[in-house]
């Protein structure tokens, strides 16, 4: 079931399971809203094109940056397209401006898929798709990673939801990450070591409330419950949106910013985002996965709210 207005029409699904709902952008396969029993869990954004500051995109074949656009495979230094120019990085990978294909779909759920082929800077092929399913909850979402071409190939996944509680400001929420470490990040915004969050305000295993907590941050070292990694964003009034992730994403980056474009103007918002590499991770080689040819790699992550 497709959205009913002009470009909409053609670029984004509506998906809807009782009284949850969602809409998935074919741009980035972004998660461009989810809502359950009226709760607005992420920022919902309208452009009908690339999604603002990569809200709910899929961030393929590297998540965040890497730190001049450059990185070195076989001895042979690679160029990436710089896509951030005021700290010069190629960031957030290669499909974030792209249109992927609609695959299977139900009324509650898409399969949406594009390819990485080769360029300056990436001579690797892979199939990439992405499925939506809601729940009564929320939703899972479904990674699939395949090398299509004749050598090993470097890959790591991430993906950029802006989290919310409703309509409660993001400054007023509770922020919990279950990570031990975290990264120092230079003025550059690349990693430089990590170091133990244990008695610092970065800690955010306990919580701590978005506005007082670190702005922007890095985490690893994550504690697995239940087989997942839990952040968290509780509202005053109880309401919890929970974001799991599989053990295999082993990092979260969470950045808030006070220009998200909000329907009234600029706004402020917090990313949670699960990776399965760190910043830079192209040029330093930390936890990326080399898939050998033919060879497939499958990820799950999902969101749900939890009524207080």
């Amino acid at each position: 079931m497709d959205t009913t207005s002009g470009t909409a029409q053609r670029t984004t699904h509506a998906l809807e399971l009782g009284t949850t709902r969602a809409v998935v952008s074919e741009y980035a396969a972004a998660l461009r809203s989810l809502t359950v029993a009226g709760t607005e869990l992420i920022e919902p954004h309208t452009a009908d094109g690339p999604p603002p500051l990569a809200a709910g995109a899929v961030l393929v074949p590297w998540p965040n940056r890497v730190d001049g656009g450059r990185w070195t495979h076989d001895g042979v230094e690679q160029r990436l397209e710089v896509t951030e120019p005021a700290a010069g990085h190629a960031v957030h990978g290669l499909l974030l401006r792209t249109r992927y294909a609609r695959g299977s779909s139900t009324a509650a759920s898409v399969t949406l898929a594009a390819p990485v082929t080769p360029q300056p800077g990436h001579p690797f092929t892979l199939d990439t798709s992405v499925e939506y399913e809601l729940t009564p909850d929320g939703v899972v979402v479904r990674h699939r990673l395949r090398n299509a071409g004749a050598g090993p190939a470097p890959v790591a996944l991430g993906i950029h939801p802006y989290l919310r509680v409703g309509d409660v400001p993001a400054r007023d929420l509770t922020l919990t990450v279950p990570g031990r470490r975290a990264f120092r990040i230079d003025e550059r915004n690349i990693p430089t070591g990590t170091y133990d969050l244990t008695g610092t305000g970065d800690d955010l295993r306990a919580g701590v409330r978005v506005g007082d907590g670190p702005q922007h941050a890095c985490f690893t070292d994550l504690d697995v419950t239940g087989g997942v990694v839990t952040s968290s964003l509780r509202a005053p009034d109880g309401r919890v949106v929970e974001l799991w992730q599989e053990p295999a994403f082993g990092y979260v980056q969470m950045w808030v910013t006070d220009y998200f474009p909000g329907p009234g103007g600029p706004a402020d918002a917090v990313a949670v985002e699960p990776m399965t590499a760190p910043p830079n991770a192209l040029r330093t080689g930390e936890a990326l996965r080399w898939l050998l040819p033919d060879e497939t790699w499958t990820l799950t992550w999902g969101l749900r709210l939890v009524q207080g």
